[in-house]
């Protein structure tokens, strides 16, 4: 089937008796521009508020106004092991992503189903296959570059006895991403440690992505993360955002044990906010939560592909999901609306938990001022 041809019976078959939710999804970022831009609406929203800028979104989908810079956040995209399908979400969310028309597209990782020994060379390769082709292939069709970071199901960096568990792993996904083929279409800025940890600009916007595929990231790397961070280039930035599998704090049911989230979760957030990071963008925990804690921001992206969570001190059913973040460079703040992507409803942020107990810190709602 071609894309258009697919992309044409995903949106309409998605959008046949869809009753839009009509509650919006805003929220600025910095706490001291609250007196000027209240951060939880007092009443739903009808309808798209009347804007000078554009909102695009697919038919029939409340959108927001575009900022300076449009992202899409997607993660967490695979099946069972060995899978070479994907979930109905993630084919309708690539189909329908054009429509956003985003600047870049972040993945939060794990986009294939790896992580298993006895997995074959050549499964692992049809994986990486799959996924270009439901994938990789239609973003480069559509011309939108492709950032992502390496998670622990698409070449984990686990140890045993100091040597790779799953070094064939890396080295395919290595192979897939160094072949000139597939090109995410990013502007480089260092990409010695690619696909594993790697930096890129757009549009006065840094982009730092380490290797989070375990809870440990090691010395050396963090080396780089600082010489990186504080660079010319970084620091000239407008805004700086971190990306890496793991999160730095837990908030999923099932994800609050050692290793399912990064160690030394308060030193890295420290680091980031030594150098002004904005936000950090992480998956593997399969549920959406828009926190942040201290200065730093952080985006739990929602997974799209299989075994979505539910998040802890919450009652909400699990839900796959795709963020649209708009950024607006001038007041350096974020504007995300999410949306359920079985029911392309969007998320509201009131429902979500004021706050999360993790095991190492408290994290607040991004719209939520902390004591």
């Amino acid at each position: 089937m071609s894309y258009n041809r697919r992309q044409f019976l995903l949106v309409t078959g998605s959008l046949c008796g869809l009753a839009v939710a009509t509650i919006a999804h805003q929220a600025l970022t910095r706490t001291q521009n609250t007196s000027k831009n209240p951060l939880i609406s007092s009443s739903p929203v009808a309808s798209p508020v009347a804007s000078p800028k554009p909102s695009p979104a697919p038919s029939g989908l409340i959108g927001s106004p575009r900022g300076d810079v449009r992202i899409v956040v997607i993660s967490d995209l695979n099946s069972q092991y060995g899978s070479t399908t994907y979930e109905p979400e993630v084919d309708r969310a690539i189909a329908l992503l054009p429509d956003w028309e985003p600047d870049l597209v972040l993945c939060g990782g794990d986009m294939i189903a790896g992580q298993k020994t006895s997995l074959t060379r050549s499964q692992i390769e049809a994986m990486w296959a799959a996924f270009d082709d439901h994938v990789a292939q239609p973003l480069r069709d559509a011309g939108i570059p492709f950032g992502f970071t390496i998670g622990n199901h698409d070449g984990s960096g686990a140890l045993a006895q100091g040597k790779l568990t799953f070094l064939s792993e890396r080295e395919l996904a290595q192979a897939y991403w160094t072949n000139p083929k597939h090109t995410p279409g990013l502007q480089f800025i260092d990409r010695s440690g690619f696909p594993f940890y790697y930096t890129f600009t757009q549009k006065d916007v840094f982009y730092l992505v380490w290797d989070a595929s375990t809870h440990l990231i090691p010395p050396e790397q963090l080396t780089w993360v600082e010489k990186s961070l504080s660079s010319q280039t970084a620091q000239q930035a407008k805004m700086r955002i971190v990306i890496g599998h793991l999160p730095l704090y837990t908030v999923a049911v099932g994800r609050d044990k050692f290793g399912e989230f990064l160690a030394n979760g308060e030193q890295l957030r420290s680091l980031l906010e030594r150098y002004q990071v904005h936000t950090y963008v992480s998956g593997h925990h399969h549920a959406y939560y828009p926190g942040k804690k201290g200065q730093l921001e952080l985006l739990h992206a929602g997974a799209l592909g299989g075994g979505p969570r539910k998040l802890l001190n919450s009652n909400l059913p699990p839900t796959k999901t795709l963020t649209v973040v708009d950024i607006d460079l001038n007041s350096e703040s974020t504007r995300y609306t999410t949306y359920d992507m079985k029911t392309l409803s969007l998320i509201n942020i009131e429902t979500l938990p004021r706050m999360i107990d993790t095991p190492n810190g408290r994290i607040f709602r991004r719209d939520v001022t902390e004591p």
